[in-house]
């Protein structure tokens, strides 16, 4: 399939993402206002202007969208604060669905709080971080679970965003993944595409896209070595991908491993949401053609426009045309 035919098959499509949605604030501060507190004698951090973006599992929602996806949607959790506010403001701005969120009173909205020095744009404090590191409430999961089977039957791709590291907070839990595999198991025509952590070996049924740490500490929980076809074969997908930043992907299947080459780029920008926007590209491009070699070449040229702007970047159609172009004539 051309990367035209792609781009002009995305509208056609709908996207779910499920998982943990958070808050991105790029907060700037001015250095030359960092009084010390009359009270404290301790100097204030002066923020003077910030952006907010979806992030994590919105920062997938927002690259479908950019890619022109017709409908995009996402599942997940939110507080009942003023940072759950933003981040439904945020999801308006790119159009992106969020009927489907639960909102946890109990609970904080997961926010990511980056610290930008205005003078030379450079993040350079440390960052302040909203989590919620306890298990979610039994209602709050239970609403999560009648969600994603009442919502996500109306979908071509499901991708599951499993961004917490902890065993606590996440949204995705033992109950909803245990409902994504039983979904896709009855649902061989909807593409599941899931991005997990801390727990990838766990779901079933589903291709499951890791960074080649992430695959290495997934075998050692299995008591393995490294073995990618052999965890292919504890998911029970008759893919696996496996990243491995500018050398390109392993697409695992039944029949070995293939490496598909990274698009070079001989000085990244931010590879923060690289990550995201390849499993963007990848998702649609498997749902379109059923050939995961083809859909990771997709993700890889969609990550390769990313990492060349600043913070969680997007690439659009336009773009996607403009860097094959350009991999064309090198």
């Amino acid at each position: 399939m051309t990367i035209e035919e792609i781009i002009t098959s995305a509208p056609k499509l709908s996207a779910l993402v499920v998982g943990d949605v958070c808050l991105d604030r790029w907060c700037y501060y001015e250095p030359l206002l960092a009084e010390a507190s009359r009270e404290t004698s301790i100097p204030r951090v002066a923020v003077v202007e910030y952006e907010r973006t979806p992030g994590a599992a919105g920062t997938v929602a927002s690259n479908l969208a950019a890619l022109g996806v017709g409908r995009v949607a996402v599942l997940g959790v939110v507080g009942d604060d003023g940072h759950g506010f933003e981040l439904e403001r945020a999801l308006d701005a790119r159009r992106i669905e969020h009927a489907a969120l639960v909102r946890n009173p109990t609970g904080l909205t997961f926010t990511y709080t980056k610290l930008i020095n205005r003078s030379n744009g450079v993040e350079d404090l440390p960052r302040v971080d909203y989590l919620t590191p306890r298990d979610l409430p039994e209602d709050v999961t239970s609403q999560l679970v009648e969600r994603f089977e009442r919502f996500a039957p109306q979908f071509d791709v499901v991708l599951v965003s499993d961004q917490m590291e902890i065993d606590a907070g996440g949204v995705v839990t033992a109950r909803l993944r245990d409902a994504i595999s039983r979904f896709a198991a009855s649902h061989p025509d909807t593409v599941v595409f899931v991005d997990s952590r801390a727990r990838g070996e766990l779901f079933c049924n589903v291709l499951v896209k890791l960074n080649e740490d992430e695959a290495a500490q997934a075998c050692v929980r299995l008591r393995v070595e490294t073995d990618y076809e052999k965890l292919r074969g504890q998911i029970g997908y008759g893919s696996l991908m496996v990243t491995h930043g500018p050398r390109g992907v392993s697409v695992v299947g039944a029949n070995g491993i293939t490496l598909v080459p990274a698009r070079s780029v001989p000085a990244p920008v931010d590879i923060c949401g690289a990550g995201d926007s390849f499993s963007a590209g990848a998702a649609l491009v498997l749902r379109l053609t059923g050939d995961p070699v083809e859909a990771a070449h997709f993700g890889n040229l969609v990550a390769s426009i990313t990492i060349m702007r600043p913070g969680t970047g997007t690439a659009t159609p336009e773009d996607v045309l403009r860097a094959s172009n350009q991999e064309t004539r090198q």
